[in-house]
């Protein structure tokens, strides 16, 4: 039975990914006119949206958002979460109907098809590269003016060790929402890692919580804030975490 639930997984798992490539090869032509210019970048995202949407319900999980308070349309905000799977992608992308910009690590780019449009929409660092960081920091900047949002995953990629609730945070989103002065929106994935982790061999279909927490604000603060606003964000989610009610 369990060779045989291994192998049923490992199917359901290789669904996922054609669930991603599908789409992208149906609206190809939408997308490269979308991702040609910045100002398109609007209707890419209802796009991203709805991809996100369909990959979810095709794999069997089934959002379920809680919100403390609403993000106001037109305004920026910097949009942190815990980093436990593939999925948190499109989890995020259901949750927020602000048009925001995902800084990701620049490994992503090596899926077929979804790493081309990848590349061309977010902002992607290269963690052993100082100039990369500083580039990154520069393109945030550039979106924001802009009035875009932006994700970062503060704990800077998946823990290696899956025992880990949550990893110590970076500093690089609470920098920017300080220069930004815009609020930071902690949000909490119950479920992900049970649903969807970095495991092949595991997972299964069911529900993914999401609580959108009361937001943390920056108006005022300076960088020599920034270490206590990390690791307040950081408290809220874990606590939110450790507690496991919805």
């Amino acid at each position: 039975m369990r060779i045989l639930r291994i192998f049923l997984v490992a199917l359901w798992r290789v669904w996922f990914y054609i669930l991603m490539g599908v789409p992208i090869i149906l609206f190809l032509p939408l997308l490269l006119l979308f991702t040609s210019r910045t100002k398109f970048y609007p209707q890419f995202f209802i796009l991203a949206r709805w991809w996100a949407f369909f990959i979810l319900f095709g794999m069997g999980f089934l959002p379920k958002i809680k919100r403390e308070q609403k993000l106001k349309k037109g305004e920026s905000y910097m949009l942190v979460a815990n980093h436990t799977s593939m999925t948190d992608i499109m989890l995020m992308l259901v949750t927020v109907r602000n048009p925001f910009v995902f800084v990701g690590k620049k490994e992503l780019v090596k899926i077929p098809l979804f790493g081309y449009f990848y590349k061309r929409t977010c902002i992607l660092v290269d963690r052993g590269n100082q100039r990369s960081r500083k580039e990154v920091f520069e393109r945030a900047q550039r979106r924001l003016n802009e009035g875009t949002s932006i994700c970062i995953f503060p704990e800077g990629g998946v823990p290696d060790d899956l025992d880990v609730v949550l990893d110590t945070f970076k500093d690089g989103a609470f920098r920017l929402a300080i220069d930004h002065q815009i609020p930071i929106v902690p949000m909490i994935f119950y479920d992900n890692k049970k649903r969807f982790p970095y495991v092949f061999s595991k997972g299964s279909p069911g529900r993914m919580r999401v609580k959108v927490k009361k937001f943390i604000f920056t108006e005022g603060k300076t960088q020599d804030d920034k270490k206590f606003l990390r690791e307040e964000t950081r408290e809220v989610i874990l606590n939110e975490l450790e507690k496991g009610r919805f």
